[in-house]
């Protein structure tokens, strides 16, 4: 009997969801905190300091490592609705959408095995 979840599977899930909760907890901050809660102030802020710049165009580099690996791969795997995954990285975080998006992958390279594709 095949199981519902493989350990990796698990894990990819885990991590979306830590990726999650912790970005947009500060995202929630602030908001809260924030006097100016536009995504102009709010893209202004991520460029403050050397090390905020530093760290956003790391992420820039990964997100768009990313994205440009994730259509490749999930159009040579034949995955459904792989193209969710773009909008839901500008949304809500790559954090989130990298790690989920490796665990519709494995999913999907489970089921093309059992189908032996």
């Amino acid at each position: 009997m095949k199981p519902k979840f493989t350990t990796i599977e698990l894990i990819f899930l885990f991590m979306a969801g830590i990726g999650v909760v912790a970005t947009w907890y500060f995202n929630a901050l602030f908001y809260l905190e924030s006097e100016d809660t536009s995504i102009t102030h709010f893209i202004a802020q991520t460029v403050t300091t050397l090390p905020a710049k530093s760290i956003s165009a790391d992420i820039s580099v990964v997100a768009t490592t990313f994205l440009i690996w994730m259509v490749y791969e999930a159009r040579k795997i034949k995955m459904t609705y792989w193209w969710l995954f773009i909008p839901f990285t500008f949304l809500i975080a790559i954090a989130f959408t990298f790690p989920l998006f490796l665990f519709f992958r494995e999913r999907k390279l489970r089921k093309n095995r059992l189908l032996g594709q």
